[in-house]
């Protein structure tokens, strides 16, 4: 019995490698610029920009998608701030991409539809409109708006392994409706198994309109992001969310480079140029990184937990403030099922195991007087 999407694991019929031959010619979608932003520190220079989404556009990906990480103005004390706003860093790629569609990410009820005009002013022609797993019916005035404007739409489900493939393909058939293009499985804590992937994509493929394209966005925590990628495409999906060298948050996203190069050995169609994704892989967004790519104990224990790859650096951070060890804290807050943006509750959870562990001691001190 598989532990997130509660059936057995062949249930769905898992199917080996090769056993399926993908839907058609696969659409790369980069997401370097924009979660790759998370190990920057949200730092991106302009002129960085420029330079890999012009390595990029040379290497012929499909789409680069420019926006903070939560999306667009996702700039907030919370999440926290970029050294330029989301218009610079869009305006910046703009200015050298010639061949790929310049794409972001809007999350409703941080991003507006007034965002998204914008953007597409600037030459934003794809967006992708995201949301908690469950929550389908948020994205209707987004993914409407969209689509009067003559974009390429996309709709993310994010935590995809926190409800059932049946009812995960239930909302994606609501995008649809509403007017999406192509719906995604988002594996946001990278969490998945290959046939966590399996199930919801046959799922998908069981009730999507034959012209609605789907879309795989895989974490790394468990080191399965180019599997459960590949697990997708078998299964039907054409697009697939990938970032130069994994840069992302927690231990990062699927590598472009690396998946690029295992579609070439199943024979897979696509328009990239591999060798010029490693140059630019190597040359630019490695030596800039702040912050190394690993699956330290954190990533892993956030992985494990079900929590977004957010989660595993803040509660580093908290363990330490609060003397509270973090896989602790990231345990407590997966029994407590926290979802992605609910990053304030790392704190209040330190503070209450740190209060719970001290009144222990205190407890502990009193019987053995």
């Amino acid at each position: 019995m598989n532990a997130i999407s509660g059936i057995s694991d062949n249930a769905y019929g898992y199917l080996a490698p090769n056993t399926i031959a993908p839907a058609g010619k696969l659409y790369i979608q980069d997401i370097t610029l924009r979660d790759g932003l998370h190990a920057m520190q949200r730092r991106y220079t302009l002129e960085q920009v420029r330079q890999i989404a012009k390595a990029l556009d040379k290497a012929k990906v499909d789409a680069i998608e420019i926006s903070r990480g939560d999306g667009l103005s996702g700039s907030s004390f919370h999440s926290g701030f970029g050294d330029h706003t989301d218009w610079d860093w869009i305006a910046a790629a703009a200015s050298v991409v010639k061949h790929a569609r310049l794409s972001a990410l809007l999350v409703p009820g941080i991003g507006t539809v007034h965002d998204l005009k914008r953007a597409h002013d600037m030459g934003v022609s794809s967006v992708r409109i995201a949301t908690h797993c469950t929550e389908a019916d948020v994205t209707k005035q987004h993914i409407e708006y969209a689509r009067h404007l003559d974009m390429d739409v996309s709709g993310l489900l994010m935590m995809s392994h926190m409800t059932s493939p049946e009812a995960l393909a239930q909302q994606a058939k609501l995008m649809e409706e509403y007017g999406a293009h192509c719906v995604y499985v988002a594996d946001s804590c990278g969490m998945m198994t290959m046939n966590d992937v399996a199930a919801r994509s046959i799922a998908y493929a069981q009730i999507l309109k034959p012209e609605t394209r789907f879309g795989i966005y895989a974490q790394h925590q468990l080191s399965l992001g180019v599997a459960n990628s590949i697990t997708a495409v078998q299964h039907g999906a054409t697009r697939v969310d990938l970032s130069l060298a994994g840069v992302g948050a927690g231990a990062g996203n699927t590598p472009m480079e690396v998946f690029i190069a295992a579609a070439d050995t199943y024979g897979y169609q696509h328009n990239i140029n591999l060798s010029d994704l490693i140059v630019a892989a190597e040359t630019l967004v490695r030596p800039w990184q702040n912050r190394v790519l690993y699956l330290d104990q954190n990533s892993l224990n956030a992985g494990s937990n079900g929590l977004h790859a957010d989660f595993s650096h803040t509660a580093k951070e908290a363990a330490h403030n609060h003397g509270i060890d973090s896989h602790s804290i990231l345990s407590e807050l997966g029994r407590r099922q926290i979802i992605g943006g609910q990053i304030d509750m790392v704190t209040d959870v330190a503070l209450e195991l740190s209060k719970r562990s001290n009144q222990q001691v205190e407890n502990n001190s009193t019987m053995s007087k």
